[in-house]
């Protein structure tokens, strides 16, 4: 059959395929842009592979998709409030897309909406992974350094570069690769490594890759094959990161990251107890139900077989909570933001083991696990 008019093209594509993989892309876009087109998905269809991509210019995300066929090869601009709404609300299972240059239709077997056309070659470029140096690791490890840093992070902050989680590539004399994440926001810090593979020739005696942390919001969402690796490549402004069929873009925060080797005590005297994950945080939820906004400090008492958690606030009053422990020495207290321990504890598993590391009631705490991960808390002061 003959085309009607120039730049015409027709799509049919599964609803709810396209419904996962539009939702990712979408938390790109930005809300408000002095570029309209910006606030669009834009869909591309090349051969028999359909890529969904979104950019706010700083970051940006393709997600190859199933489930989308076309006519040809072509491209269209679908306006993320609206084309999301339709995925979401819709209940057809196929929708077929047709476009024109006076306008877009979808349609499904008992929906019909009409969309206004925007050119596709006024989207700005999204960058695809063309690499073939990389640094690469198994998708759940990486997955775990994210989870397990990027809550420390403090968006709010100007000071440093504490909006992002640093990574840093380290190979050893023996050629095994680490790789090492860290977030901080200046009270508390969290640095999970594992062992990576460096693929081709990366240079990685470059500046700090600092990664925004939405950027790392936005790579957590898109692993979605635990079973497979994710790659790397680093470049002096930025980052490319290949996670399955999804592909991210970001830019890399400028600025100075705190030197977090040195905020990490080592220290020989300190007091050193094992406890486990789920019995602690149960006791930690239980003593702050006094904590409030102004008051998030708990003290936490260590000493003769037992931990002893004590929660004090003027207007809602008192609680202490005590579970056992294999340590029945000199007791030593330590006053910590209630949040920040909860934060160590949510992102592990319950029945897993730490060693927790305290001195006195004025030096850091330190949780260690055996997989790699530190979490330093800096002490409150307590009014004594």
């Amino acid at each position: 059959p003959e085309k009607e008019e120039v730049g015409f093209m027709k799509l049919t594509c599964e609803r709810d395929k396209l419904l996962g993989a539009f939702q990712t892309v979408a938390t790109v876009v930005p809300s408000r842009s002095p570029k309209p087109i910006l606030q669009c998905v834009k869909l591309e269809i090349k051969g028999s592979v359909a890529t969904l991509m979104a950019t706010d210019l700083e970051v940006g995300v393709r997600i190859e998709v199933e489930g989308v066929s076309a006519d040809g090869d072509g491209a269209i601009i679908l306006p993320v409030q609206i084309f999301g709404n339709i995925l979401r609300e819709g209940n057809d299972e196929k929708l077929k897309i047709t476009v024109k240059s006076n306008g877009i239709t979808v349609q499904g077997d008992h929906s019909k909406y009409e969309l206004p056309y925007q050119d596709p070659e006024e989207y700005p470029e999204v960058a695809d992974f063309q690499d073939d140096a990389y640094l690469q690791l198994p998708a759940l490890l990486f997955k775990e350094l994210v989870r397990r840093t990027l809550f420390a992070t403090d968006n709010e902050s100007s000071r440093y570069a504490l909006g992002g989680v640093l990574l840093e590539a380290e190979v050893k004399k023996s050629g095994e690769g680490v790789l090492v994440a860290v977030g901080t926001d200046g009270r508390r810090l969290a640095k999970m490594s594992g062992p990576m593979e460096v693929v081709g020739d990366v240079e990685l005696s470059g500046g700090p890759m600092i990664v925004p942390a939405k950027s790392m919001q936005l790579i957590d969402r898109a692993m979605l094959d635990l079973e497979g690796v994710v790659q790397i490549a680093p470049h002096a402004n930025d980052i490319l990161v290949r996670a399955g069929s999804a592909t991210i873009y970001s830019r890399l925060v400028e600025g100075r990251f705190p030197k977090w080797r040195e905020a990490i005590p080592s220290r020989s005297d300190a007091l050193q107890v094992d406890v486990t994950v789920g019995p602690m945080y149960s006791a930690l939820r239980q003593a702050a139900i006094v904590a409030s906004d102004e008051s998030r400090g708990i003290e936490f008492s260590f000493g003769g077989g037992s931990l002893v958690l004590k929660g004090t606030t003027s207007e809602a009053g008192q609680s202490r909570i005590e579970f056992p422990i294999p340590y029945d020495g000199e007791e030593i207290t330590v006053s910590m933001n209630h949040r920040y321990v909860g934060d160590f504890l949510k992102v592990l598993d319950p029945e897993s083991t730490f060693t927790v590391e305290i001195q006195n009631s004025e030096s850091p705490a330190l949780f260690t696990t055996s997989d790699g991960y530190a979490y330093v808390v800096m002490p409150l002061a307590t009014n004594r």
